[in-house]
């Protein structure tokens, strides 16, 4: 049996921000129980040269919104990055969820090999689409659910793995 193109990266792809869902509620709780501003959560960071918290969300929203678009041969859409509380942390993720629900496995399945360049800030990279989702679109989608993660737990949120893999 195959997986499909699709099959890698829409599920794949919803399921993760699904859990990320759960696991900034859980966060947004902490900071009510606990009496502390959401804003120190939101803007905590592992590590003076990393992104805070609300950058990890946008940044993996955004790795989704854009990985699918491309795989599609279509124009991303673009989100503002304003967000600042969980509340509209989440929203983000709902909308990135909605956006990727509407992909048809037609429109992804077939891109193995279409060719994909992103410009970065000082060079060009050039994929074609397989190493495209495997090995750039899904790292960095874990990479900044993983982060996100661990910044809350760090902050002292109860989390366990669990809540980063869901349900099984």
């Amino acid at each position: 049996m195959t997986i499909s193109m699709y099959q890698a990266s829409i599920p794949v792809s919803i399921r993760t921000l699904n859990n990320l869902v759960s696991i900034l509620e859980k966060g947004a709780i902490h900071a009510e129980t606990k009496k502390i501003d959401p804003s120190v959560l939101i803007n905590s960071r592992l590590s003076p040269d990393m992104f805070p918290l609300s950058k990890q969300i946008q940044t993996a929203s955004d790795i989704v919104n854009r990985g699918a678009a491309r795989l599609a041969g279509i124009e991303p859409p673009q989100f503002e990055d304003n967000e600042t509380t969980f509340s509209q942390l989440i929203d983000r993720i709902h909308q990135t969820i909605s956006h990727l629900n509407t992909f048809k496995p037609e429109q992804i399945d077939g891109s193995e090999e279409r060719t994909i360049t992103i410009s970065m800030r000082d060079h060009t990279l050039s994929f074609q689409g397989m190493p495209f989702l495997l090995y750039f679109v899904l790292p960095n989608l874990y990479f900044h659910v993983t982060t996100a993660y661990d910044i809350l737990r760090h902050c002292g949120v109860e989390l366990g793995k669990q809540d980063f893999l869901g349900q099984l």
